[in-house]
């Protein structure tokens, strides 16, 4: 490996230049000292967010939504149309939520100082959830009637699940494993060596063999077939590669792919199902038949051993198939409208420690 691109694996995914600048309609959480899972000191911790909506008297109808691997919260994680008055999350009685998850470069920044501040950032998706935990006691909200995400980030909800299971209504995940999965980890070690060897270029051919397992070959037969005009696939491809570039930091897209693939709810826990079993709401896992990435077997089998609800998310999208169909919006409404019977009493978050 060049001296270059040791660099690169190493650094710190602070908001460089690279990436996107802070977007307006964001708020700042400061957090402080924040210790990672690994046993890493952070300080200085900042996290973006944005909210819409307001809380209720009863500070118990606040939803959470986590974003995807390149999401932002500027636009929920690209749940932003299901977000307002008169849409599924609506906000005349809902107050929705969307941090920017900690190692992202979307406005979430922090320092680190000292022996080991040089050391491979090791930050997981238990460490995302515990930091959302803050947010949300800082928000001042008694009760999450909704924790839901897509991929990365619906493996921060189902660490929401574990981390803080008398807190919480409902948490639905979309096409997240609640486990190790060694395909997507495998489609990972492709990127990340992508962009170890090559940097910024790196990160564009990253995201173009991302979209191959984000989307369906049928999708693209249907919409990239070659013919007259050569392939348009690869200028498909190569436009969302140089986009990523424009807005995404390398050193972030490391650190969430290493998040991505040490993520286990069961770690310390006794299990998958010893992990989720605590929690008092509803739980749902959504599968995506088509999806190439973490294929809907991989969701069902976590449900199954959890003793959670499963739903199909019909889609010719593949793994996107959370970010485009109207079935999310259909769930997600339902289960933030979800009467209060089907959730055990729960407790102040300022009166729970993270598990």
């Amino acid at each position: 490996m060049s001296a270059g691109a040791a660099a690169l694996a190493s650094a710190v995914p602070f908001r460089s230049p690279d990436a996107a600048p802070l977007r307006s309609g964001l708020s700042l959480h400061v957090a402080g000292s924040f210790r990672l899972e690994s046993g890493q000191e952070l300080r200085e911790v900042v996290q973006a967010y944005r909210v819409e909506g307001r809380l209720n008297p009863a500070r118990d109808n606040l939803v959470l939504l986590f974003h995807s691997l390149t999401g932002s919260p500027a636009d929920f994680g690209g749940w932003d149309g299901l977000v307002g008055e008169g849409r599924p999350l609506d906000t005349r009685r809902l107050c929705v939520v969307a941090p920017n998850l900690l190692g992202s470069c979307y406005g979430t920044r922090f320092a680190r100082e000292g022996r080991g501040s040089r050391a491979p950032l090791r930050v997981t998706t238990r460490d995302m959830a515990r930091l959302a935990g803050l947010l949300v006691e800082r928000l001042g909200a008694r009760r999450v009637a909704l924790a839901a995400g897509g991929s990365l980030g619906g493996m921060v909800a189902l660490e929401w699940a574990s981390s803080f299971p008398g807190l919480t209504a409902a948490v639905a995940a979309f096409a997240a494993p609640a486990g190790p999965c060694a395909w997507g980890s495998g489609w990972n070690h492709v990127h990340r060596q992508a962009v170890r060897a090559f940097g910024m270029k790196g990160l564009a051919l990253a995201r173009m063999v991302g979209m191959l397992t984000y989307r369906t070959p049928s999708e693209f037969e249907a919409r990239f077939r070659p013919g007259t005009d050569g392939h348009p696939v690869r200028g498909y491809l190569s436009h969302h590669g140089e986009k990523l570039v424009r807005r995404f930091s390398a050193s972030s897209y490391l650190a969430l792919l290493d998040a991505m693939d040490a993520h286990d709810v069961g770690r310390g826990r006794g299990g998958v199902a010893a992990a989720l079993s605590p929690f008092r709401g509803r739980l749902v896992g959504v599968g995506i038949p088509g999806d190439l990435l973490y294929p809907p077997e991989v969701v069902r089998e976590w449900t199954e051993a959890a003793g959670a609800g499963y739903r199909v998310l019909p889609s010719g999208h593949g793994h996107d198939g959370f970010l485009v169909e109207p079935g999310v919006g259909e769930l997600l409404g339902e289960l933030a409208r979800g009467p209060a019977e089907r959730s055990r009493p729960v407790r102040p978050l300022g009166a729970v420690r993270a598990r």
